[in-house]
This record gives C-alpha cells, sequence and structure tokens, in this order.
C-alpha cells in the first residue's frame, strides 16, 4: 500500500506543479490511524498531509459537483467503485466532466474502522496488513484476524473494475472477491412479511437523523432535499413518531432506486451501524430481475430501467422475486 501511496503522492505532486490542475481530491491524515478524511490539496506543501491506506474508503466522486464547477481543471483519485458514482453524476449532469482529470487507483479492499476499533477495545495503535491476515495492535497486545472479517460491508462483495480514467495506478492487480452481494437480500426475502417488518423496525428505530447517509450519497444530490423544505411537512431533524423512523430512509430508497451503484456509503457512514445498503441492494436485485440486468453507472449515457419504457414492462400488480 505505501508503494500506491508514493506513486499517488508524485503525481498530485506532478499535477499540480506542472499547473495541469488546479487541486487534487485524494485523502488527509486523520488524528487517528483509521479516520482518514477526503480533502482537497490545491499545493504541493498541502501534499505533506497526503495519504493512501486501508482506512481510505470513502467515495471521493460526489466531492465532483462543486469543485468541477471551479475555474481549472480538478484531478481526483477514484477506486473502482467510485468510478461507477463518477459516471452516473456525468449522465445526470451533475459533473463538468471537462474539468476533471481521473486517475483510477487499486483499491486492495478496505477495512471497517469500527471493527477494527472493537477488537482493540477503542485504543488502536497500529494496523498492518499482510496478506489475508491483519494485525491490530492497541495497549493490551495484538490481535491477528482474517482480512475478510474486518473488510468494509462494501468491500467484501464488490467485484467492480474501474469503468473511467484518464490515467491509471495500479501496482498489485488485487483479486476480487467472488461472494454473492444479494445473499443478506436473499435471506430477508425468506422471511415473513412480519420478519421483516420487525427486522426494519429494529434497525430503522436506531436512526437520529444525522443525515450522514443522505449527505455522502453521491444519488443524493439535489440542491434542496425534501426533508429541508419546511413546507413538505416531513422536514423534521428528529423521529418524532415511529412512523418518521420508516419514513426518511424507505423514501431515501426510492429517490435513488436505478440510479445507486451500489457503493456501500450510506452503510459506511451510518454511525448507528445501519444495513441501509440492504434497501438499495433489494430494489436493485429486483430491477435485474424485472427489467433485465442494469448496473447504474457503467455508462454516462443511454436509458434507465425506470426512465423507459416497452410493452413487455411487468404490470404493477405483478409479484416480484416472490415477494409480495
Amino acid at each position: 500500500m505505501q508503494e500506491i501511496q508514493a506513486k499517488m503522492k508524485a503525481r498530485a505532486k506532478e499535477l499540480l506543479e506542472s499547473g495541469q490542475v488546479a487541486r487534487v481530491i485524494g485523502w488527509k491524515k486523520g488524528e487517528f490511524i483509521y479516520d482518514n478524511s477526503p480533502a482537497t490539496f490545491e499545493s504541493v506543501e498541502e501534499l505533506d498531509n497526503f495519504v493512501y491506506d486501508y482506512f481510505c474508503g470513502s467515495n471521493l466522486s460526489k466531492y465532483l459537483i462543486a469543485e468541477s464547477k471551479k475555474p481549472g481543471k480538478t484531478a481526483v483519485f477514484l477506486k473502482p467503485c467510485d468510478t461507477y458514482s463518477y459516471n452516473q453524476l456525468i449522465k445526470e449532469h451533475r459533473i463538468n466532466k471537462d474539468n476533471v482529470y481521473v486517475i483510477a487507483i487499486e483499491c486492495l479492499a478496505k477495512l471497517n474502522a469500527e471493527t477494527i476499533k472493537n477488537l482493540a477495545d477503542g485504543f488502536v495503535t497500529g494496523v498492518s496488513v499482510e496478506g489475508d491476515k491483519v494485525t491490530i495492535s492497541s495497549p493490551y497486545g495484538e490481535k491477528v484476524v482474517d482480512k475478510k472479517d474486518v473488510l468494509l460491508t462494501k468491500c467484501s462483495t464488490c467485484s467492480k473494475t474501474h469503468v473511467a480514467g484518464d490515467e491509471q495506478i495500479i501496482v498489485y492487480n488485487f483479486e476480487k472477491p467472488s461472494t454473492d452481494r444479494f445473499e443478506k437480500v436473499k435471506e430477508l426475502e425468506a422471511m415473513t412479511e412480519d420478519e421483516r417488518f420487525a427486522f426494519w423496525r429494529s434497525q430503522l428505530s436506531k436512526c437520529i437523523r444525522c443525515n450522514a447517509c443522505r449527505n455522502v450519497c453521491p444519488a443524493c444530490s439535489c440542491v434542496k432535499c425534501v426533508f429541508d423544505n419546511p413546507a413538505s411537512g416531513i422536514s423534521a431533524k428528529a423521529n418524532d413518531d415511529k412512523f418518521e423512523e420508516q419514513l426518511f430512509h424507505v423514501i431515501r430508497a426510492f429517490h435513488v432506486s436505478g440510479r445507486c451503484t451500489d457503493c456501500g456509503e450510506c452503510s459506511r457512514v451510518c454511525p448507528q451501524n445501519i444495513p441501509l445498503h440492504l434497501l438499495n441492494r433489494k430494489f436493485i436485485k429486483d430491477i435485474n430481475q424485472t427489467y433485465g440486468e442494469y448496473q447504474a453507472g457503467e455508462e454516462t449515457e443511454g436509458k434507465t430501467p425506470l426512465t423507459s419504457y416497452t410493452v413487455n414492462d411487468a404490470e404493477p400488480n405483478e409479484v416480484v422475486n416472490g415477494g409480495k
């Protein structure tokens, strides 16, 4: 990973020094090992805080909505799954593509900071990855765990490859996992209606309406959200009743259906660890089986399953996937 970081940092320096770009979007070091944050670097000196490691899981594509509208080009480092969000935002005319220079980079599967912290009893002093093993250091000693057990949810089932990029920085040619991303969705589908309701009721009741999922989601790019509009009747910043706990997330899932690239950012940033990506994956699975296989963000042009019509489309009363 250090080799990739060195190449990325050197390339960012070249682009800034040559004036080819006015800024570079990447990640900066956090206060702790596990809390790296997205950042914009506008000078070579600022690159001193540049970092790329197993805790750079954030999707940088959404930052281009604002940055691509500024004078001068913006360079951005995008992991494979990020490029799908990038393409989708271009399709929706949210990014000025002419002002963006994409550097496609390897992911190597990112680690789940919350899981790591729990294993270290909240005091992480070091994390190292060697093959399929992760060593976690704390004042209480070291723990060696399987990498697959401490991955971000979005990385544990990701098989995406880059679909955009003006250049690439590839060092290891990391082999993607081959697990079924719809496995948990199928488990929910196998439940009874009451069991499914109880599951989502227990999960969504944890929501504190911090809006982290909405704010990080590339598909949530509206200038004014309905949940921030006092005239909508649903703009409360807290769950006033049981219905509102479900209303926010169900409406948001419908809002991004057909456009969600399954980047998993919603679940990654949720402070309550609600598996929000499962709502989106259920919609993706149903769309695939009803209208044919479709991957949002795979291309920058063309119609989507929910914005086109054929006489063979499923009727509203048809049963999907054996569920109701």
